[in-house]
């Protein structure tokens, strides 16, 4: 008897075929569980385009706001997902798991307002099985933290209509410094609703004025929501704020001892 039900749980247990060889996980990035990178590749010196703003179709022409341009190591692998599991679900952990690291969010976008996935799928990561429908596509760019800011991780996952689920992972390391590049604004709202705290390391105590444009810029989207500031050079950036908008009524200064200029949501 306990031979046959062992026989029956290893029936049961979901068969995963392996790795392409060759192929590696990003150390940056853990694999959900049971997946299989199904493609990878690896290029020494690679141009890439990332966008940081929702794809457009303006006359069959791809357009895109806002974007980064990128040369460098490129390493990238989609994995497959095992079934019953969808794209989002290996995303959200994907994100957290870069977010609680210390990533920095340069651009967020969930479902239909990240634009066409056959654009995301065939015109910027060339990679025609990740298309699927667009209320099922999730994508996230990130830089991550020091000593590794000059390299961003891209993670783009789809649920196609036939409910296989696929998860794209890129990584570059930049040739030349990104230091100056900055956040989509929407995207540092959605990171700060989405867990009532923004983070933002390596900002200067003297308030840098491209940095508080982005800021009052993200804070303006939702003019309801309070926000507690806090961290070095707090009261000097809250003035800046201020002074280039933003209502004092909303905008508290906090008396958390935080490494690092953060924002809270005021309960």
């Amino acid at each position: 008897m306990r031979v046959f039900l062992l026989l029956l749980l290893l029936i049961n247990l979901p068969v995963m075929a392996d790795d392409i060889p060759g192929s590696r996980d990003l150390p940056s990035v853990p694999r959900f569980a049971h997946a299989q990178i199904i493609s990878f590749a690896s290029q020494a010196d690679a141009e890439r385009v990332y966008p940081l703003s929702p794809l457009h179709r303006v006359s069959n022409q791809l357009r895109i706001d806002q974007s980064v341009e990128v040369a460098g190591q490129l390493t990238a692998l989609t994995y497959e997902l095992p079934g019953g599991r969808t794209a989002r679900e290996a995303f959200t952990e994907a994100r957290k798991r870069l977010l609680g690291n210390g990533a920095q969010a340069l651009f967020w976008c969930e479902g239909r307002e990240c634009g066409s996935s056959s654009q995301w799928a065939n015109a910027i990561f060339g990679n025609p099985r990740l298309y699927g429908p667009d209320d099922q596509q999730d994508y996230l760019l990130v830089r991550l933290a020091e000593p590794s800011s000059e390299t961003l991780i891209a993670v783009y996952g789809i649920t196609r209509g036939n409910r296989r689920a696929y998860l794209h992972v890129e990584q570059l390391d930049a040739r030349d410094s990104i230091a100056d590049l900055l956040p989509n604004p929407a995207t540092l709202l959605r990171v700060l609703k989405n867990s009532s705290l923004l983070r933002l390391p390596g900002l200067p105590v003297a308030p840098d004025t491209r940095w508080v444009e982005v800021l009052v810029r993200a804070f303006k989207l939702d003019s309801t929501l309070p926000l507690v500031i806090s961290g070095p050079g707090a009261e000097q950036w809250r003035t800046a704020l201020l002074q280039s908008g933003l209502k004092e009524s909303r905008l508290f200064l906090g008396i958390t001892r935080a490494a690092d200029l953060q924002f809270e949501i005021r309960q």
